[in-house]
């Protein structure tokens, strides 16, 4: 089946070289080419593709306002494709928050064609098995007609966790949930975001400014200490050991997602005296209900961001239709909840 691939991009040259690419892409297609943001979302209104190539500094719109008009307006999956992503972070960080799934650098024409293809491609193809995994059905389980279990004791001295997930508009919800979540909580709070590994470290900085307490890339051997705010910071699955400890492991190859929601959620719910909540917030896909799901069977509290809320809401959604999420919420209110919640999970 053709992948159709629309590019944004308000120079001649960019929009080649990214012509190019596609066409290596095996079954992609160019859909559609816009110079500005204004005429891409009139042309995604008219021809949703399956994916858009999207720039940042344009005329008339920029890829910022016309990744938000069109996830409201036209819902596609947007990579965003700028000439340099270190020098426009604040900028990739709101498109993403907007609804972006990534960003990377625009490749360049060279004389032996585009420069920097092999991992373009791999992008490209990493979108596509995305798309392809995400739509397949999560059914639903008899989770959804129970109540939560009790919450399971934790062993003395242990720190409660706040596990969260994010995918599509992820940034945004992160740093509203940590800006409704106290600097001093008496839990640590572990985050998986989808995006490429070379950019968490600025997302860690991001997260930082956006909601005035240090966050961190979480680093094999951390434990969990409370009001402590960690990142998953490597194209590896991010655990946690029967000792409590941190780890990363190149885990399961044909997973999609990497680091997963799914596999920190998995590995949680095994740890043995291990206890506290777990939050899933906007994102395209299904990445972590499962996960939820199985910290909720183990007397987990479990909350998912609602509908309105979110930027796209399949990753919550399927936790909701799975039966995993105790409460779905609207953003602003599950600070507050995940807090009460915690209360009971005090070490």
């Amino acid at each position: 089946m053709s992948f159709r691939i629309a590019i944004v991009n308000d120079l001649g040259m960019a929009r080649e070289a990214l012509r190019r690419l596609v066409l290596q892409a095996p079954g992609a297609t160019v859909a559609w080419t816009a110079n500005d943001g204004a005429e891409a979302l009139e042309r995604a209104k008219a021809d949703r593709p399956d994916l858009v190539l999207m720039d940042l500094i344009m005329p008339v719109m920029d890829g910022v306002e016309c990744t938000r008009r069109v996830m409201e307006e036209a819902p596609c999956p947007i990579l965003v494709v700028t000439a340099t992503v270190a020098g426009n972070a604040s900028r990739v960080y709101e498109a993403i928050g907007a609804g972006a799934l990534d960003a990377v650098d625009t490749p360049r024409l060279g004389s032996g064609g585009a420069v920097g293809d092999k991992s373009f491609l791999e992008m490209i193809e990493r979108i596509r098995r995305m798309r392809r995994v995400d739509t397949a059905p999560v059914p639903a389980s008899p989770a959804a007609a129970r109540p939560a279990a009790a919450m399971r004791p934790i062993a003395s001295g242990r720190c409660p966790v706040l596990a969260v997930g994010a995918s599509t508009g992820g940034p945004q919800a992160l740093a509203t949930l940590l800006r409704d979540t106290p600097a001093d909580a008496p839990y640590a709070t572990w985050i998986v975001q989808h995006m490429e590994a070379s950019f968490l470290p600025g997302l860690a900085q991001w997260l930082s400014t956006q909601c005035g307490r240090p966050v961190e890339l979480a680093r094999r051997g951390d434990r969990a200490r409370p009001g402590s705010v960690l990142v998953a910071g490597e194209a590896q699955q991010l655990v946690v050991r029967a000792d409590g400890s941190l780890d990363y492991e190149p885990g399961d190859p044909e997973l999609v997602h990497r680091p997963s929601v799914d596999v920190l959620f998995g590995s949680l719910a095994a740890a043995p005296d291990r206890t506290g909540a777990a939050v899933l917030l906007t994102g395209m896909g299904t990445d972590g209900a499962r996960g939820m799901l199985a910290l909720r069977e183990r007397g987990w509290r479990t909350f998912a961001q609602d509908r309105a809320s979110s930027i796209v809401w399949g990753m919550p959604g399927a936790a909701d239709q799975l039966g995993a999420a105790e409460q779905v919420l609207p953003l602003r209110a599950l600070g507050a909840a995940v807090n009460a919640a915690m209360e009971g999970a005090r070490p």
